[in-house]
């Protein structure tokens, strides 16, 4: 489940399979990403263009472009609770180290030391549970040093590389 706060109303938004869940209330509704990377919502037989113009994962905070209007929203979901929980939160130092959020094999690293990363640039692949996860950066910054291997089996909270 999420909640979208937008000034000072906030909304319980949960996706159930065909359906989505807005205050409890199952709506129906149909949503298509365009090839421009903007998207196309249907809900209750009314049409939105939605375009995302910022996007901050650790903060959760989207601004987007509703039908030509910009509208600032806070998003909070499992995601941006994990991170809160982890210290990456927006308004914080930038972080000197990024750790592993769960136990895992190292299936790729998509960065390399000396590398100019941006927020929510894929690093690290962690397979968990059969499942592949992307570790992405959780700010703009430098690689300083990466901790691990492909093929290493590693534990939660296990450096997985640093910043300089």
């Amino acid at each position: 489940m999420a909640k979208i706060s937008i000034e000072n109303s906030s909304f319980n938004i949960e996706k159930k399979e065909h359906f989505l869940s807005l205050n409890g209330k199952e709506i129906s509704h149909d949503l298509l990403k365009n090839p421009n990377g903007k998207y196309h919502l249907i809900v209750d037989n009314l049409s939105y263009q939605i375009q995302v113009l910022q996007k901050e994962t650790s903060s959760g905070k989207l601004i987007l472009r509703i039908n030509n209007r910009v509208i600032t929203t806070n998003l909070d979901n499992k995601l941006t609770e994990l991170l809160k929980k982890m210290g990456m939160e927006s308004g914080k130092k930038k972080l000197k180290d990024l750790k592993a959020p769960m136990p895992g094999l190292v299936l790729d690293i998509l960065t390399k030391e000396g590398e100019q990363v941006i927020e929510g640039q894929e690093l690290i692949v962690l397979e968990a549970m059969k499942m592949e996860n992307a570790i992405k950066s959780p700010q703009d910054g430098v690689i300083r040093s990466i901790n691990v291997q492909q093929k290493d089996k590693i534990d939660k909270n296990h450096t997985l590389l640093s910043f300089e």
